[in-house]
């Protein structure tokens, strides 16, 4: 009885290291996926954020001011901006405030 005993364990603890060998390796494939997703979208947002400071730094915005507007644009003083709001019944003009501004 004892032998059949130890015959049941030994294939059980067969049976399960094949389990957890094929979960572990399934886990495996889906970290080297979620890896390789993380490394495309890394190297996406940086060429963004590299556009992104390229065209939004001062030099550029001026450099493209003068290249496609001519004088076309003039500074404005940020008290004289204002809002518009549109409403069935009425447009109402106000005040610009920032969003910390209170």
């Amino acid at each position: 009885m004892s032998k059949y005993l130890i015959i049941l364990l030994i294939v059980s603890l067969i049976l399960s290291t094949a389990i957890i060998k094929n979960s572990t390796k399934r886990i495996d494939d889906e970290i080297f996926v979620v890896k390789e997703n993380i490394r495309v979208l890394t190297k996406d947002f940086e060429n963004v954020k590299l556009e992104h400071d390229y065209l939004s730094s001062a030099e550029k915005l001026l450099e493209f001011q003068n290249l496609y507007f001519d004088n076309e644009l003039i500074k404005k003083n940020i008290q004289e901006i204002k809002t518009l709001n549109m409403s069935l019944e009425k447009i109402e003009i106000s005040q610009f405030n920032f969003i910390n501004e209170w």
